[in-house]
């Protein structure tokens, strides 16, 4: 995972504008040098889902959390041994890099054991098996590369060392006594001695000091598959190196389903892995990726040094609008039109709020201010989020820089506005296939009045007639959720475009209070308001002010 990766992302349930102003940002953030990519916190509107296609542009993906992970942590990159690597190469390779412990992988680089230097040490300190070549069946090639040996003669088919180490020192009749069939016998220059070796049924000989086998010896040998090898190296030090041949894949600790290492994915919190950590206490942890590939380790230490996921909010800065595990990221900086929220940071960052109709006009305006000139796709989402948030320059959030942002951009994308709304507005107003859920959900902001919990979401549609249908399934659904979901008030704006009319709809434990406030009928669940069309600068007033006078009267 990319530390130094920028996450930006709208609210919860987002809608046109909070998409669209974070793929925007991030393009910008990219093209001034800063890696950032866009994120969304909920499933998209098919408005939305609209614009992004006629633009050519993906759909972000979904970022659940923004809680640190192992993945945010400096995690120690080692390299990867294979399991037929030598003690001799681990070793080098641990005082190299100052690393007590490595990863073994198979041919794909997943984990299938750890050999740390406590493992080599306690093979070192074994000094009386001397039958420790047979266990591990090392192989010819990791002999000859340890001793820097030459093979003299070939032993058929013959690549592994099967048999105990022999220093053959004494008498040639001595050696019955100790060599058995493919035992490895390290001799220096004695013809006698390697000529009794190979009667007693040695599988290997290893000459030292650079001694060449003689023609006898070598015939010898030949006849009787005995492999024969030469080492510049003295005979102590041919002893010394020799056990550093093994394979660490023979006295590593093996990943196993009765035994299994403790190890972490890059995707688990930190959270979640202390206790492991406590309970456990090694030295170090391997951490894998989503595949089971080695990425590295970590500790205890690292635990002390973790980073903050970095993000950048926009189109919002409440808490309760923001992602899962806020807390723990670093905010770098917030873009945003509505009122100030309750997110706090623990150093001053940018914090750029205008009262403007979108999101979308301030970043474009970013964009004049940084000498960019947005391409064509990202001037097309910027114009549409535009469009979509003031409902077509007719909402009272409406200003005169929102018209003529998305007048210029409408010419950098080459769209004619009013043509192209009538699209996208179309493709909004398409209800079928979805859940009452679905339908409420895709625009739906959580408001508190007076401590109250209540949620208010908008649906902006051409005709009335478009939902006509889902009307009841939708109100059925309202009514469950409020009670399920703890909410004292829930209400749906549905705003027609083409009469510049909304529908309200509330239900919930206040809804009978704000319905006498608002002079509705007692079991009129709707009621209708002409030229109301903004959620921020209409309804929550409204619903404020009835609630308000309902904690006065109580």
């Amino acid at each position: 995972m990319d530390n130094d990766m920028i996450y930006i992302f709208g609210h919860r349930h987002p809608d046109t504008d909070s998409i669209c102003s974070s793929i925007a940002y991030a393009d910008l953030q990219t093209r001034l040098g800063r890696p950032a990519v866009a994120r969304r916190l909920g499933e998209i509107n098919k408005e939305t889902a609209f614009i992004l296609d006629y633009f050519g542009l993906p759909v972000p993906p979904l970022l659940d959390t923004v809680k640190t992970q192992v993945g945010d942590l400096k995690i120690d990159v080692q390299e990867k041994v294979s399991p037929d690597t030598t003690i001799q190469k681990v070793w080098n390779i641990m005082d190299r890099s100052e690393m007590k412990t490595l990863p073994v992988v198979d041919d794909n680089e997943k984990l299938i054991g750890i050999i740390s230097l406590s493992d080599i040490t306690k093979k070192f300190m074994d000094a009386f098996n001397y039958s420790a070549l047979t266990a591990y069946n090392t192989s010819v090639t990791n002999i000859t590369e340890t001793i820097n040996g030459t093979v003299i003669t070939e032993a058929g088919n013959w690549t592994n060392c099967n048999g105990k180490i022999i220093v053959a020192a004494g008498q040639p009749g001595a050696l019955k006594e100790y060599v058995e069939k493919g035992d490895i016998v390290i001799s220096g220059d004695r013809e006698d001695i390697q000529l009794a070796a190979i009667a007693d049924g040695a599988g290997c000989i290893i000459i030292t000091c650079g001694h060449e086998p003689t023609e006898n010896v070598r015939t010898s040998a030949e006849r009787e598959g005995v492999l024969l090898i030469t080492t510049p190296l003295d005979t102590y030090t041919t002893v010394r190196l020799i056990n550093q041949s093994i394979p660490v894949g023979s006295i590593m600790k093996r990943q196993t389903e009765k035994s299994p290492i403790v190890c972490f994915r890059i995707d688990d919190f930190v959270e979640n892995i202390k206790d492991q950590m406590g309970k456990n206490r090694y030295r170090s942890y391997p951490v894998l990726d989503g595949e089971g590939k080695v990425c590295g380790f970590i500790s205890r230490f690292h635990l002390i040094s973790q980073r903050k996921k970095k993000v950048i909010l926009v189109d919002h800065n409440e808490k309760a609008q923001t992602c899962a595990g806020i807390e723990e990221a670093e905010i770098l900086e917030i873009i945003d039109h509505h009122k100030i929220g309750d997110l706090t940071t623990t150093s001053p960052i940018l914090f750029k709020n205008e009262p403007l109709g979108s999101t979308a006009t301030i970043i474009s305006n970013m964009y004049t201010e940084q000498g960019r000139r947005p391409s064509p796709q990202i001037a097309g989402i910027l114009c549409a989020a535009i469009i979509s948030d003031t409902l077509q320059f007719q909402s009272p959030t409406c200003t005169d820089t929102d018209r003529r942002t998305a007048e210029r951009l409408a010419q950098i994308c080459g769209i004619n506005i009013e043509e192209f709304a009538a699209k996208m507005f179309t493709a909004g107003s398409e209800f079928k296939g979805k859940t009452p859920k679905e339908i409420y959900a895709q625009d739906f902001k959580r408001v508190s009045f007076n401590d109250y919990h209540c949620g208010i979401s908008q649906i902006t549609i051409l005709n009335m007639n478009y939902i006509k249908d889902e009307k009841q399934s939708i109100i059925d659904y309202m009514n469950d959720a409020a009670e399920k979901d703890g909410f004292d008030l829930l209400a749906l704006m549905i705003t027609e475009l083409s009469s510049r009319r909304t529908e309200m709809w509330i239900t919930g434990k206040l809804a009978d209070e704000v319905r006498r406030e608002l002079l509705m009928k007692p079991d009129d669940v709707c009621i209708r308001f002409d030229r109301l069309m903004s959620r921020k600068k209409d309804v929550i007033p409204l619903i404020d002010s009835a609630i308000e006078k309902l904690a006065l009267r109580t």
